[in-house]
């Protein structure tokens, strides 16, 4: 078995990632610790990296086609991880998640339609839909206990015959929520009942933490399975978000005939060579390994934050996630505006976090903060924030 080093310090500055090399466009100023952008600071695996060089030694990078290994591979791991059986005619690739939602908001609405989000959710899950000219209907979940639950009273209220998409975030970004099936199942018969389609964003669905399952949404009903597109990448998993490599799940036929026939029309099913190598090295039996260590490290970052500032930060509420590298701050007994809690972040303890109010209705007085980072990076993190609100 071979052993990942992911307490690895990797300098990514001067790279044009995002993440390190735009903190003065975003946050006004540089020199700030990275912890927003959900891509990791650890270093891609190398069973990828070694594909990608292997075929670099060939000197032509013509068009690329799909092969067996491709779409054995997504169906293998979606049967070992999720014990999900998918067919192979149920797949597409599709370029990026967030280009497929608004692939799937243009296809399946009109200007004017309707689409229903969850508050606090991803912030592009209401930015395409206004973009593209729909109208975003909320139905925010509800904080209880220290955790969410969905509010199936407001969904029903909010619902007319507008309303044609709900776009679901399962697990959850930012609170990192694995949804139990019964809450999926529920989900499925409203949306079935009103004939509204759930896009359901399962990019975090390989990170779920031990003793979590996570239910692809096709799989709880047949109901959800007839209603639903589902999207889903190795990118997060596997640090690889810089090489497109989602996919598209869909079982019911007549959807699946619609919107990969838009798809095709434009092209939007075919990518690089680059994103099929690295989702096929992604996917082979080297990447469970790989992801267990991974998972096992984060758990135990998400372990330490926690508990860092339940002992030195006791204002702010830490929601432990079941899922992901991204963990969700409650900062609300802080006592400040979102302004000044931002500057507490930002220009006292120079930390570089999202904006908690981005994720919508219920964002405010949050934080999001990416621990996909080596524990040294947190500790310095943590010691940051603690002097700033000893200070504050």
């Amino acid at each position: 078995m071979k052993h990942y080093n992911f307490d690895e310090i990797i300098d990514r500055q001067g790279t044009d990632c995002i993440k390190y090399d735009t903190l003065n466009v975003h946050f006004g100023r540089d020199g700030l610790l990275p912890l927003w952008v959900a891509d990791m600071d650890f270093r891609t695996p190398d069973f990828i990296t070694d594909a990608i060089r292997r075929r670099l030694d060939h000197p032509v990078f013509g068009y690329t086609c799909l092969t067996d290994d491709y779409y054995d591979g997504i169906i293998r791991w979606n049967k070992d991880l999720h014990n999900w059986d998918l067919q192979r005619e149920w797949i597409s690739f599709v370029p990026g998640i967030v280009k497929a939602i608004a692939c799937a908001v243009e296809f399946f609405t009109q200007p004017g339609d309707k689409v229903i989000i969850q508050p606090p959710v991803y912030h592009p899950f209401r930015l395409v839909p206004q973009n593209l000219n729909r109208e975003v209907a909320c139905n925010p979940l509800i904080l209880r206990n220290g955790t969410y639950e969905m509010d199936f009273d407001n969904l029903e209220s909010i619902i007319d015959k507008r309303c044609k998409l709900l776009i679901l975030s399962s697990p959850h970004n930012p609170a990192g929520i694995v949804w139990d099936k019964a809450t999926l199942k529920q989900l499925a018969a409203i949306c079935h009942k009103h004939n509204i389609i759930v896009i359901s964003d399962e990019i975090h669905s390989e990170m779920v933490y031990p003793g979590y399952i996570h239910h692809p949404f096709p799989t709880v009903s047949q109901e959800a399975s007839s209603c639903s597109v589902t999207f889903a990448a190795p990118s997060k998993t596997f640090n690889i978000a810089g090489i497109i490599s989602s996919y598209a799940v869909i079982p019911d036929s007549s959807l699946r005939k619609r919107f990969y026939s838009f798809l095709k029309a434009g092209e939007f099913d075919q990518g690089s060579m680059f994103s099929y190598i690295a989702a096929t090295a992604a996917y082979s039996p080297e990447g469970e390994e790989w992801r267990t260590q991974m998972i096992d490290y984060v758990v135990n970052n998400a372990k330490y934050i926690k508990e860092y500032i339940s002992n030195n930060i006791p204002e702010i509420k830490v929601f432990m996630p079941q899922a992901s590298f991204l963990v969700w701050l409650d900062c609300r007994e802080l006592g400040l505006s979102q302004k000044d809690l931002v500057g507490l972040f930002v220009d006292r303890a120079g930390l570089a976090l999202n904006d908690g109010s981005i994720f919508g209705d219920g964002g405010a007085g949050f934080m999001r903060i990416n621990i996909g980072c080596p524990q040294a990076t947190l500790k310095t993190a943590m010691h940051k924030l603690k002097e700033a609100c000893t200070n504050n």
